[in-house]
C-alpha cells in the first residue's frame, strides 16, 4: 500500500472511527484500525463486534493495499505530526506501516488485514431518508431517558418506528420517558420498528455534529442490524430483540392543570435548588396556582434537606386549570430541560401521584414524561 494525503483529513477519519475501537476484549483484533487503499481512498473501518464505523479519507492512491494497526498507537502518532502531507507505506515481508510526515518517520507494527472481523455489508436498497439535523435532535431529546443498566436490557435501547412520511424515537428506563416525532425527506419504501443501543445512537450524534448531509437508513432482511449512511460515513450497529414498552400508553392524554414557564428562569431556579436536593433523593418541589400561600401567577421551586438547608424560587408562569404540586428528580428535570429547543414549556399534570408530562410550548415535535415523587409536604 502507498497512501498519500494531507494529515487533516487522515485525522478527522481517525477520530470518526475510533468511536467504534474495542476497549478492554478478548479478542485484541478490535483494537485495531483497518486501512484500506483503493479507488483513490483510503477507508477506515473499526469494530467491537457490535458496532462498526467505516469512513474514507480522500488521497493519492500509489499503490492499493491493506492492513490493520493499534489504534490507540496510529491516532497518537498521527495528532503530533506536522500538518501537511502524510505518506503511508506498508511493507508486505514484516507488515509494518511506514509513516512519513516532513522530516519525521515512523514505523508500526501491523496486522494482516485477513484478521480483522468480517464487516456486514447491508445490500438492501436505502429503506429511508431523513435530515441529518433531525435524527440528531431527535437522539438528543430521547436517548438520556434510556436505562444504562442491563436489568432489562430492551430498555439500554431506543425504540424506531418508521412509516410512510414519519419517524418516531423512544426511550424509558422505568421512571422517565422521551418521545420525539419526526419527518423523513421522502416517504420510506418499507417500514422499520426495531430498538437501537442508546449508546450507539448518542456516538451517531457525535459523529453527524453539524452535518447537512442527508441520512441513509438500511436494515438487513433478518432485523438484527441497521445502518446509517452519510457523506463518508457508514455505522453499522447491532439491534436489540425483546418487547418495547408501549410509549403512546404511557402518555397521559388528559390533565387538571397546565403551567407554561420561561425554560431559562426554570432551569435557574430547578439547577439552584439541585444543590439543594443532592442528599435528599434529587428531590425538587413544585407548587403552583391557587393553593394556600400561594402567589397567583407564580411557579416556587423548592427543595430542602435537614443537614444541608433549603432553597426557594419564584418564577413567573401562566397556570391554567387547578392549583397542585408535585416533586420530582431533580437530575430527571435538568436532562429534559437540556433537551428541548423552545424558549417556553409546559408542564401537565393531573394530581401529585400521576405522571407529569413536560413539552416545548407551540411544537409537537417532543414530549417527555416524568415519574412523581413521593413527600411529606
Amino acid at each position: 500500500m502507498r497512501f498519500t494525503c494531507l494529515k487533516e483529513n487522515l485525522n478527522s477519519g481517525l477520530a470518526i472511527v475510533s468511536r467504534a475501537v474495542a476497549g478492554r476484549t478478548t479478542l485484541p483484533i478490535t483494537q485495531n484500525i483497518l486501512l484500506s487503499a483503493g479507488e483513490g481512498r483510503l477507508k477506515l473501518t473499526a469494530t467491537n463486534l457490535e458496532i462498526a464505523i467505516s469512513t474514507w479519507v480522500g488521497g493519492q492512491v500509489d499503490e492499493e493495499g491493506d492492513l490493520t494497526l493499534p489504534a490507540r498507537l496510529l491516532i497518537d502518532l498521527v495528532n503530533t505530526l506536522p500538518d501537511g502531507s502524510v505518506d503511508l507505506v506498508t511493507d508486505s515481508r514484516n507488515r509494518g506501516l511506514t509513516v512519513r510526515s516532513a522530516r519525521f518517520q515512523s514505523t508500526v507494527q501491523g496486522t494482516d488485514a485477513s484478521e480483522f472481523p468480517p464487516i456486514p455489508t447491508i445490500k438492501e436498497s436505502t429503506v429511508a431518508q431523513i435530515s441529518s439535523q433531525a435524527i440528531k435532535s431527535g437522539i438528543n431529546q430521547v436517548a438520556f431517558a434510556a436505562a444504562s443498566d442491563d436489568n432489562r436490557p430492551v430498555l439500554t435501547g431506543v425504540k424506531l418506528e418508521i412509516a410512510q412520511n414519519s419517524m418516531i424515537m423512544a426511550a424509558a428506563d422505568g421512571f422517565r420517558l422521551g418521545v420525539y416525532y419526526g419527518k423523513l425527506v421522502e416517504d420510506a419504501s418499507d417500514v422499520i420498528d426495531v430498538i437501537i443501543p442508546a449508546k450507539y445512537l448518542m456516538e451517531l450524534a457525535r459523529i453527524i455534529g453539524d452535518t447537512d448531509e442527508p441520512v441513509e437508513i438500511s436494515v438487513t432482511p433478518q432485523k438484527n442490524q441497521l445502518q446509517f449512511k452519510f457523506g463518508d460515513v457508514e455505522m453499522t450497529t447491532q439491534l436489540l430483540s425483546g418487547t418495547f414498552p408501549n410509549y403512546s400508553q404511557l402518555i397521559p392524554v388528559e390533565f387538571t392543570t397546565r403551567v407554561e414557564v420561561d425554560l431559562k428562569e426554570l432551569q435557574q431556579a430547578t439547577k439552584m435548588a439541585s444543590i439543594f436536593a443532592k442528599d435528599g433523593s434529587n428531590i425538587v418541589r413544585f407548587q403552583f396556582g391557587t393553593e394556600s400561600g400561594l402567589t397567583q401567577g407564580k411557579l416556587t421551586i423548592s427543595a430542602r434537606t435537614e443537614e444541608v438547608g433549603e432553597n426557594r424560587g419564584e418564577i413567573d408562569a401562566t397556570v391554567e386549570g387547578e392549583g397542585a404540586k408535585i416533586a420530582f428528580n431533580s437530575r430527571y428535570l435538568m436532562d429534559v430541560f437540556s433537551a428541548i429547543n423552545s424558549p417556553r414549556v409546559a408542564l401537565e399534570m393531573t394530581d401529585h401521584s400521576s405522571p407529569g408530562v413536560i413539552k416545548p410550548v407551540g411544537s409537537d415535535q417532543s414530549a417527555h414524561v416524568i415519574m412523581p415523587m413521593f413527600v411529606q409536604w
